[in-house]
C-alpha cells in the first residue's frame, strides 16, 4: 500500500504510473464472492479462508488511516479482537473469512492499536519486534552466518502482545544465505526449523517464513532470484519441512503448488494416523 495522489493505492512504490487500484477495487471486491459464501455457509472449520498481508511502501498516517477506514467498512468480514486495558491482556479472536496481518513499524501500532478505544474491535495484527543490533558492523557475509547461528530467543525475547501477535522470517534464519545459499535438507537444518517453530509457539506467537519458490531460471514469472531455491522439488521440501514442524504461514509465488502440496500432507498424515503410525 503506497500514498501516491492524495489516495492509498496498490503499488509497489510511491511513484504514480497511471491505474493504481485502491485496496477496495484490488481485494475486497475481488474477494466478495467467496466471503459472502463463506458467511452465508456458515462452516467456520476453514476459517480464515484469506490471510490479507499488508506490506507498506509508505508509513505515511494519511495512508495508514485510509487502510483503517477501509478494513472498517468490511469489519464484519475480518477476524478481529479488542482492544484490551493492558498490552499483554491478550483478548480472544473473533474469527470470519479474512485475516489482516501488518508488520512491525511502530506508526503502524500507533494507528492500528494505541488510537484504537479500549472495548472497540482491533482489525489487523502487527508482527513481533526482531532484534538485529548483533548483526552492526559485519559485512554481509558475516551477517549471513550470523543469522542462521543466532538462537531464537536473541532473534526475539519479548511476548506477544494483544496487538503484536505473529512472527515473520526471512529464509536466512534457516539456511544460511536463504534460497540462493541453500544446499541440501539435512537433520542439522530440519532441527534449525524446529527450534525457530517450536520458540515461537513456546512464547505464543504465529511464525510466518518468506518466500520460499522453486524453479529454473528461465521459467522466472517476475519472481526473481533471491527468493528461488532453483527448482520446484527444493521449494517442496522446504514445504514439506515447514507444515511438519507447525509453521503457521507460507510465503511463496507458487499458491497452486503449494497447496497440492498441503493437500497430500494431510492425506498422508490422515493416513498415517489410520494406521496406529503418529499418536
Amino acid at each position: 500500500m503506497a500514498w501516491v495522489g492524495g489516495r492509498s493505492v496498490v503499488a509497489h512504490d510511491n511513484k504514480l504510473r497511471g491505474g493504481e487500484p485502491s485496496l477496495e477495487e484490488y481485494f475486497f471486491e475481488r474477494v466478495r464472492p467467496i466471503v459472502e459464501k463463506a458467511l452465508h455457509e456458515k462452516d467456520q472449520s476453514g476459517w480464515p479462508l484469506i490471510v490479507l498481508h499488508f506490506d507498506f511502501k509508505d508509513n505515511s498516517p494519511e495512508n495508514l488511516r485510509a487502510v483503517w477506514k477501509v478494513l472498517g467498512q468490511h469489519e464484519d468480514w475480518l477476524t478481529t479482537g479488542r482492544k484490551t486495558d493492558r498490552d499483554d491482556e491478550i483478548s480472544p479472536l473473533e474469527i470470519k473469512p479474512i485475516l489482516a496481518l501488518t508488520e512491525d513499524n511502530d506508526t503502524q501500532e500507533q494507528i492500528f492499536y494505541r488510537e484504537v478505544p479500549v472495548g472497540a474491535k482491533l482489525r489487523l495484527f502487527g508482527s513481533a519486534k526482531v532484534d538485529q543490533s548483533f548483526l552492526e558492523g559485519l559485512d554481509k557475509e558475516q551477517r549471513k552466518t550470523a543469522l542462521v547461528n543466532a538462537a531464537p530467543e536473541r532473534l526475539v525475547s519479548s511476548k506477544p502482545t494483544n496487538y503484536r501477535r505473529w512472527w515473520n522470517n526471512s529464509w536466512y534464519v534457516v539456511e544460511r544465505g536463504g534460497a540462493p545459499g541453500a544446499g541440501e535438507w539435512t537433520p542439522q537444518t530440519e532441527a534449525r526449523l524446529q527450534s525457530l517453530a517450536g520458540y515461537a509457539h513456546r512464547l505464543g506467537y504465529w511464525i510466518r517464513f518468506y518466500t520460499l519458490d522453486g524453479f529454473p531460471a528461465d521459467q522466472d514469472q517476475g519472481w526473481g532470484q533471491g527468493y528461488n531455491f532453483g527448482s520446484l522439488e527444493r521449494a517442496r521440501r522446504r514445504w514439506q519441512a515447514a507444515l511438519r514442524n507447525g509453521v503457521d504461514l507460507i510465503a511463496t509465488d507458487q499458491y497452486e503448488e503449494l497447496r497440492a502440496t498441503m493437500r497430500a500432507t494431510m492425506r498422508a498424515t490422515t493416513r498415517a494416523i489410520g494406521q496406529g503410525h503418529l499418536q
